[in-house]
């Protein structure tokens, strides 16, 4: 998926993967009981701060907390747009 949006300093752009359907066990998940997932794919990524790099980069696969960056919606896809330090690990 390729997207026309740069983001800032030190934020990304993140696709969240999906939330789980069923359980292991294969009961069937209602969309009022999924979890918000905690993972995604890097999309775009700014240029970080005078002082500090970014050390994610586009394609890689992270986990960010459960409440983190903010909801956004490009061309009918849900989007996170969050910064580089609300990622806790590269996966």
């Amino acid at each position: 998926m390729s997207v026309n949006i740069k983001p800032l300093a030190d934020r990304v752009l993140v696709k969240p993967a999906e939330a789980e359907e069923t359980t292991k066990s294969g009961i069937i998940i209602p969309d009022s009981a999924k979890e918000k997932p905690q993972r995604g794919t890097i999309l775009a990524v700014g240029n970080g701060k005078k002082d500090e790099p970014m050390t994610v980069k586009e394609g890689d696969t992270v986990l960010y907390g459960k409440y983190a960056g903010t909801e956004i919606n490009i061309d009918g896809d849900d989007l996170l747009i969050m910064r580089e330090s609300d990622i806790f690990a590269i996966i």
